[in-house]
């Protein structure tokens, strides 16, 4: 398929001004297929030639002002349409091919009902998969979509949507778009619906999610209702669309879609068993991410992909400030969870050789895919902290101002960096054009470090800083009390580059915290007092948020090689059994089971550290049998399952169906559970196959494919490839979950000879299915447990000699920085 270049897409805005779209899709002819028309009206300013995308299974007839255009020109994905000056009408009939990877229309069947579902997923260069289009973002048009479905189905859309006479269903024309906003959603969908502000909301979901969803619907629609008043009260321009529907989808890519009126979330937000209160403010979260992006990103769109982070980290920074501001009374302080989380993933994004600007020049984005690979750390996360620094330095009463005047200019249309920065400027009288270059244009990760020099009742705070951005923050400076505890003397605002030391009076402080408020971007280290203080005593810094400011500088001084992987789990064996706040606690316990167990730590060494994991989670279950903490309780199970080395314990809750002293076991517990017992080798395929039984459900599906991948045979583990790489029938969340169960550490000598098939055979696979598996080979079915200096050299050979799509490329470059940080921290 070719790829639009920014070059490309400019000549194109330059000739074309498009108008409508009329697209009719008929759902009822099969499983494998479906019926495409679209008919387009648009106008060329001047006599010239250009293209239609479209990527049909079958071309019927296109027609350009009447006259058959030759369906033989065809070439990939590229019509060429020769044009007079003036308007013009094209039509395009064709049979598309429905998606198993997430792209394109994407079509499931239910294996708990055998209900099938259908949705759209368009994004950068899919829409093509589905009709015929003029597809980049800076050609808005207005859509009207019409669909026949089967009987039985309900189809929504972008506008609110109507049954006809005729028995196809028809959407209200929608403003302006782009093409990669449209969205159709079809299937028997179970619904709660309500109204809002004088438009109708819904949710929706599969039929055997039902019971699930509206055990839930309540606190979805509060958490929706409470954000939509709070970007009123933020936002001059009232939402821009006629209805907001939320329909949870199956195996779906993303964690969610902006589509305008219609959003899609992957539909594991639909809980079938127990999360923790985390796990809900994520949902909560995603929910006011994508409704943000209703104004930035749908109202007022980039022109081209390299202003990505316009979309991204706008609406990352205002879906967690929004969540804390109108969901207060539901969910602690989000940015906690943003710090142990999502920051985490920006700082490790940022110090990879992909690492790329928040805002890229337009030339390191020349067509759509390289424009893909920017979806990561950085332009979610990164940015979302540079925000969140810009209105720590600008003032939010100004950033809301500039960010209004930005929507009152470009409603309806397309914006750059350029556009978003002098509307910025002109709501203050900083220099914001300043700030933009040193923050959104250059690479890496600053380092910070205090000093103090003095002695008796004065001292001096100078900030020493490795890189080159300015930088507004707090610093927290504290005290011990009589008891060993540690209290805030005093928070301090500084500006880095100083211009003079900070004077402190009084004693020596035990411990100078930088960024204490995680206000702005960049990695925290501490003066020689502090470390000591800061390392032993965790637990005893009273506010969360500063503990996670502090558990953070420990997990970056890990990966940097300064702090030991076996000290940093001694220092939460003998901290997180006192850790109150839930976030922190599963951001450690995650770092230090995924990357310290399985990585930071030699093979002579995982069985002390796997047993130190098991030992903190059993002093969290001792601290939560009185049921105060079922979220803390929930968590500590979950990675003392994942650790365990024996199969007797876990084993016997299986059997019994319950943890004792709770919680009961439910599905995704059972299949956490099963999935370690295959690891360990004490379970089999009767196991497996009876537990698929008793949960035939999607999730079971992927469950039970886990479990398969897992086991520690020849056998299971040659079918799980084959599977993966020698055919093309699993779709992507079965690939993942097959990819998932594969590599074991504990499985090393087993899996020996896969290692060198692993690279051709990924390669080929990403070659024939396209950029989404391409990612779930490179993220998911990567060799990571192989931590050695010969699979290094193996990768990087193929790195070197091998010719792969972009989108694996990316991936696999990120993954042996990863495995030689692994190395260093070993080392």
């Amino acid at each position: 398929m070719s790829v639009l270049t920014r070059d490309e897409a400019q000549t194109r805005a330059q000739l074309l001004d498009v108008h409508h779209y009329t697209v009719d899709l008929d759902l009822t002819t099969g499983d494998d297929t479906f019926e495409s028309t679209s008919l387009i009206r648009f106008s060329a300013r001047t006599a010239g030639t250009t293209f239609v995308e479209l990527r049909p299974d079958t071309l019927h007839s296109a027609v350009l002002d009447g006259a058959p255009l030759d369906v033989a020109a065809l070439d990939e994905n590229r019509l060429p349409l020769a044009l007079t000056e003036g308007e013009h009408t094209l039509s395009v009939t064709a049979t598309m091919r429905y998606s198993r990877t997430g792209e394109g229309m994407h079509r499931f069947t239910d294996p708990t009902d055998g209900e099938a579902y259908v949705y759209t997923q368009l994004f950068m260069e899919d829409v093509q998969r589905v009709f015929a289009a003029f597809d980049q973002p800076d050609l808005k048009a207005v859509f009207e979509v019409s669909v026949t479905a089967p009987d039985g189905w309900t189809v929504l859309s972008n506008g609110i949507t109507e049954r006809q006479a005729d028995g196809r269903w028809k959407a209200a024309p929608t403003p302006l778009l782009s093409t990669y906003l449209v969205c159709v959603a079809a299937g028997p969908w179970h619904s709660v619906r309500t109204e809002h502000a004088g438009l109708p909301f819904g949710i929706h979901c599969r039929r055997s999610l039902a019971p699930h969803l509206d055990v839930d619907a309540d606190e979805i629609l509060d958490v929706t209702k409470a954000c939509f008043d709070r970007y009123h009260e933020k936002f001059d321009e009232p939402y821009p669309f006629d209805s907001y529907d939320q329909a949870f989808v199956p195996e779906f890519n993303a964690g969610a879609m902006e589509n305008p009126g219609l959003v899609t979330f992957r539909d594991e937000f639909v809980f079938r068993s127990a999360v923790t209160d985390t796990e809900r403010m994520t949902r909560a979260m995603v929910i006011a991410h994508e409704m943000a992006h209703m104004w930035f990103g749908d109202l007022v769109t980039l022109r081209w992909w390299d202003d990505i982070w316009l979309n991204e980290s706008f609406a990352e920074y205002m879906g967690f400030q929004t969540v804390n501001e109108a969901c207060a009374d539901r969910f602690a302080d989000t940015w906690i969870d943003f710090g142990v989380t999502r920051k985490s993933w920006g700082y490790e994004a940022d110090q990879r050789p992909s690492t790329h600007p928040v805002a890229p020049d337009p030339d390191a984005v020349p067509d759509t895919a390289s424009a893909l690979l920017n979806f990561d750390g950085i332009s979610y996360a990164k940015g979302a902290s540079a925000l969140r620094q810009l209105v720590a330095w600008l003032g939010e009463k100004d950033f809301l101002a500039g960010i209004n005047i930005h929507f009152k200019r470009h409603k309806f249309g397309n914006a750059t960096l350029a556009d978003f920065v002098d509307n910025l400027a002109a709501a203050t009288d900083r220099d914001v054009h300043a700030w933009a270059e040193q923050w959104l244009r250059t690479t890496g990760v600053d380092v910070l470090t205090p000093r103090l020099e003095g002695e008796g009742g004065t001292w001096r705070l100078t900030v020493d800083r490795r890189g080159s951005r300015p930088h507004r923050l707090s610093v927290g400076v504290y005290d011990r009390d009589a008891a060993g505890d540690l209290v805030l003397r005093e928070r301090v605002g500084a500006d880095v580059p100083q211009e003079a030391p900070i004077t402190l009076d009084g004693p020596r402080p035990a411990l100078v915290v930088l960024n204490d408020g995680d206000l702005t971007y960049a990695k925290m280290r501490f003066d020689e007092v502090s470390e000591e203080t800061a390392l032993r005593g965790i637990s005893r810094i009273p506010d969360p948020l500063t503990r996670a400011v502090v558990w953070n500088a420990m997990r970056d001084m890990v990966r940097d090689g300064e702090l030991g992987g076996a000290e940093y789990l001694e220092f939460a064996a003998a901290h997180l059994p006192e850790e109150t706040e839930l976030a922190v606690v599963q951001g450690v316990l995650g770092f230090a089971r995924t990357q310290i167990a399985d990585r930071y730590v030699s093979e002579a060494e995982r069985p002390a550290a796997l047993a130190t994991l098991t030992a903190i989670t059993r002093d969290l279950l001792r601290r939560t049998e009185d049921g105060e903490a079922p979220g803390l309780r929930l968590t500590a199970v979950r990675v003392l399952v994942d650790s365990a080395t024996t199969p007797d314990k876990i084993a016997s809750w299986l059997d019994e169906g319950t943890v004792h002293g709770g919680p009961e076991l439910d599905p995704e517990l059972r299949w956490r559970i099963l999935a370690r017992l295959a690891v360990l080798g004490a379970t089999d395929e009767a196991a497996i196959a009876a537990e698929l039984e008793r949960d035939p459900s999607a999730t079971g599906r992927e469950g039970a494919a886990r479990c398969r991948a897992a086991l520690p045979t020849a056998e299971a583990k040659e079918a799980a490839w084959s599977a993966m790489f020698a055919s093309d029938e699993l779709s992507n969340y079965l690939f993942t979950a097959t990819a998932q169960g594969f590599w074991q550490p504990e499985q090393a000598e087993l899996l020996r000879d896969y290692l060198p098939r692993f690279y051709p055979d990924a390669i080929a696979m990403a070659e024939r299915r396209g950029p989404a598996m391409a990612e779930a080979a490179g993220r998911r079915g990567f060799p990571a447990y192989a931590v050695d200096a010969e699979a290094l050299a193996l990768g990087e050979r193929h790195l070197a000699e091998d010719t792969m799509i972009p989108a694996l490329r990316r991936q696999l470059t990120d993954q042996l920085d990863d495995l030689r940080r692994a190395l260093r921290a070993r080392g």
